[in-house]
């Protein structure tokens, strides 16, 4: 009876402390817009705000398949070079000849397959999600140096570009951001697949023996990750009238940025989708504002890894907090 009781309070403990986690990312959120506004007044312009929003557009997507990742207790290094290369791809099957919707369709069936092949080596090869991403990452990237000589592929039909464009004031990567959101926030909340994400982050050992295939999950999950990768691609690629090798550079670090800050625990089974867009809002706020005022990235760099070291502690610390 006892354990029960404590357990009741542990589980209100833990439910108090996400609520009001939650509610101070929101509330960081909201001081960032009001500072931003004081010091710029060409920030809340109803122009900046959807530039905002087009310009999170990318980390946004692949934020989402980095939330599964870290939810399940891993990582994903490679997704800036799947960007790269999956665009690549694209636009060279585009120059090629090949339509439109078949090129974007063999972008994402390339995302998906770097993406599973991050999921068998890290659950069939038992590589550590660091190091095997790792790898792919730094292969992914070379390939895309290598299939054109260091060269950008640029200028692309209408068609493809209208992918980057706007309907009335709003920008369409903005709302094929908010598609991948809802997607993402309805699979985590109202499926198996979401419950067993949890599950496994929580405890991999004790969902294995309660019969989850958690080596199909990781895959499942990996997959997902790939497939945002070249859904972002897509945005990036149109929206640049071109492909680079040195496109996504980073974005792994800004996507876990995001999540973090949304508070996704890195340790794996607690976190969601709302807090990873609050999360890439932020950091979409943050590098705004800092372009409106002539901030040079070097500080906007060092900005953003003080943001992820700050969030993981705060992570770190609350754990600690409800594990008394």
């Amino acid at each position: 009876m006892m354990n029960q009781l404590e357990d009741t309070e542990k589980k209100k403990k833990i439910s108090i402390n996400d609520i009001l986690d939650k509610l101070g990312v929101v509330i960081a959120l909201v001081v960032l817009i009001v500072v931003m506004a004081v010091l710029s007044p060409d920030f809340l312009t109803v122009k900046n705000v959807f530039n905002i929003l087009q310009q999170i557009a990318q980390i946004g997507i692949i934020s989402v398949g980095m939330t599964f990742v870290i939810l399940l207790g891993g990582i994903d290094l490679s997704v800036g070079s799947i960007i790269a290369f999956t665009g690549l791809i694209m636009a060279l099957c585009m120059k090629a000849g090949m339509s439109v919707g078949l090129a974007i369709l063999v972008g994402i069936i390339l995302g998906a397959a770097i993406g599973f092949l991050n999921g068998i080596l890290i659950s069939k090869v038992k590589l550590q999600p660091f190091i095997a991403t790792l790898g792919t990452m730094t292969m992914a990237r070379g390939l895309a140096y290598t299939i054109t000589n260091g060269q950008p592929v640029y200028s692309f039909s209408a068609g493809f570009k209208s992918f980057a464009g706007f309907i009335g004031v709003v920008p369409i990567p903005a709302i094929i951001m908010a598609v991948i959101f809802a997607l993402g926030y309805y699979v985590l909340k109202y499926t198996k697949f979401g419950r067993y994400m949890y599950a496994i982050g929580g405890n991999r050992v004790a969902s294995k023996l309660s019969g989850i295939n958690v080596d199909k999950y990781e895959m499942l999950v990996y997959t997902i990750s790939g497939i945002c990768c070249a859904i972002a691609a897509i945005i990036l690629t149109a929206r640049l009238d071109s492909a680079v090798p040195v496109a996504g550079d980073g974005n792994e670090l800004d996507a876990i940025a995001a999540v973090a800050i949304g508070g996704t625990s890195m340790t794996g089974g607690e976190g969601g989708i709302v807090g990873t867009l609050i999360g890439a809002l932020i950091m979409g706020v943050i590098a705004n504002g800092m372009n409106l005022l002539d901030v040079q990235q070097g500080p906007q760099r060092f900005a953003k890894g003080a943001i992820i070291i700050l969030a993981v502690g705060i992570d770190v610390i609350r754990k600690k907090r409800t594990s008394k």
